[in-house]
Order: structure tokens, then C-alpha cells, then sequence
């Protein structure tokens, strides 16, 4: 398999502040991975230094290539959509695709307009006429577009009613994504994405704690809702975090066989959010 982003020991400060601490993460190809964290645990910061936005202490080849060094070739195959959309308000959207055109060898035209033809997207229309929603599906049809082989997105949908964005990661599913290509998304949304991601990393004060793919994930961890006369059996076999829900307690395992629990109530693979939340517990503790 092909490792598409490679970091060791990566870290960035400001000042005393350790934005990143000697993280060590990989990307492979065909992959869609979520990395999820607190605002000001190093997400924007790894995204930045992946994208070659700021500088760093340690090693980082994206595409077997240096960012500080070697930014511009890297983003001939990388493509970048921010929380907001940062498009001129002034150029009309057709113009936004010549623009593009000019500026990207690989991007395809055709394309970007088959994709804007099954939105309410027009090409006449001013970016300043198009609401948040149309702006992020032009953002989304100028990127995809693009012949690029990582996909990076910093909080994509935030602002977005819940139906613009299902559409938005139905789209990037349906018109993007294939085995060559690899995803990295960040998000506060984890529940609206954990179906579609293949892995994912957890980050809190500039490390990773978690870099699981989603089936290790379903073998590694396991969370039961028993009855309160079987908690103190439960937490006999040592829970990671225990919660209260509907009068029931629900406890999350790591490593522990399903046989030893599924005597004690209903079992399940755990959420992202609920197990993110439970291993940054896990850590102050």
C-alpha cells in the first residue's frame, strides 16, 4: 500500500505552547481518514504544516515530498477546502472556472460544469448572489475537478444545514473518491462521518491518542448498557469510562472479550464521539 502522508516526530511551537508535540502519523492511499480533536489540540496545525502554510521541527513528506521546501509540487496533487470558502465575491461563477483553469493544470472544465448541473448553482449567477450552502458546492466542484490524490477538509459543512451536508459527503463519495485517492477530514460533526471513514486519529494538546482504522476499532473496544444491578460486575473487568443513559449505565471496554460481557446487557461497537470522549476522559485522569 502507498503512504501518502508520512510524519515523525512532527512538532511546532509558539513560544512555550507545543501546537504539536513529536507527533508520528501515516496516510495510505485509498483511505479516508477523520482526525478528530478539540478546538486548540493541533488539528489546523497539522493540516497547515501538511500543506506547507507554516513551518515545523521533525520530518513530514507528503507524496514523498518535503512541504517546507517542495510546497509547490505537492499542491499540483492536493487539493484544500477550509470551513469557509474563501471565493471573490465579485466574479461570476463561470468566471471562477476560468480562473481555475488557468491557474491548475489539472483541472477539468467539463467536469466542474457536470457536477454545478445537478446543483441550483448557476453559471451566470455573482458569488455574492449564492448562499453559504451554493458557495461550498462551487468550492466542492472547482476541487473536484482537479485531478489530485489527496483531499484535505478543515471543517467543511460548518455553518451547513444537516440536508447540504449529507449532499456534501454524498458528493466526494459518489464523485471523488476511489482506491487511488485519499481523504484526510476534519470535523466537530464526527456522527454525520464516522460511516464513511475507513480510519481515524484522535489528537488532544498537540499528540495522538488514538490511530485506530475503523475495524480495528469495532475488535479493540466494545461498549455494553447493562441494568444497575449488574454494574458492579461491570465494573469488576475494569471499564475505560462509565456513563449514565436512561437510567441505564453504559460502560466502554478496551481489549476485554465479548464473551466476558455479553452476559452483562446490550453490546455494541462504540461511536467516534463516545469513544473520543472517553479516551481524552481517560487522559486527564
Amino acid at each position: 500500500m502507498t503512504t501518502l502522508v508520512k510524519a515523525s516526530g512532527l512538532s511546532k511551537h509558539y513560544g512555550g505552547v507545543a501546537a504539536l508535540d513529536g507527533v508520528n502519523f501515516q496516510i495510505d492511499q485509498g483511505r479516508i481518514v477523520g482526525l478528530i480533536g478539540p478546538n486548540g489540540a493541533g488539528k489546523t496545525t497539522a493540516l497547515k504544516a501538511l500543506l506547507g502554510l507554516t513551518s515545523f521541527e521533525g520530518d513530514l513528506r507528503v507524496l514523498g515530498r518535503d512541504p517546507r521546501r517542495e510546497r509547490h509540487q505537492i499542491m499540483q496533487e492536493v487539493c484544500f477546502i477550509a470551513d469557509v470558502a474563501v471565493l471573490p465575491r465579485w466574479l461570476r461563477v463561470r468566471q471562477t472556472l476560468e480562473v481555475v483553469q488557468g491557474l491548475h493544470p489539472r483541472f477539468n472544465r467539463s467536469k466542474a460544469e457536470s457536477f454545478l448541473a445537478k446543483t441550483s448553482v448557476k453559471l451566470d449567477s455573482k458569488v455574492s448572489q449564492l448562499s453559504k450552502g451554493m458557495v461550498t458546492q462551487l468550492h466542492l466542484a472547482l476541487v473536484m475537478a482537479i485531478e489530485a490524490r489527496l483531499l484535505v477538509l478543515d471543517e467543511p459543512t460548518l455553518g451547513l444545514d444537516i440536508l447540504f451536508r449529507k449532499q456534501f459527503y454524498s458528493s466526494i463519495l459518489g464523485d471523488y473518491f476511489d482506491e487511488n485517492r485519499t481523504i484526510l477530514v476534519t470535523t466537530h460533526q464526527v456522527e454525520e462521518i464516522e460511516h464513511i471513514l475507513t480510519d481515524v486519529m484522535f489528537i488532544d494538546q498537540g499528540r495522538i491518542i488514538l490511530d485506530e482504522s475503523m475495524d480495528s476499532i469495532s475488535d479493540r473496544f466494545l461498549e455494553v448498557a447493562v441494568n444497575p444491578d449488574r454494574a458492579d460486575a461491570a465494573r469488576s473487568l475494569g471499564p475505560v469510562n462509565e456513563t449514565e443513559v436512561f437510567g441505564r449505565r453504559v460502560f466502554l471496554f478496551e481489549n476485554v472479550a465479548i464473551e466476558q460481557v455479553n452476559q452483562l446487557g446490550e453490546v455494541r461497537t462504540p461511536g467516534i464521539a463516545d469513544l473520543f470522549v472517553a479516551k481524552i476522559k481517560e487522559r486527564a485522569a
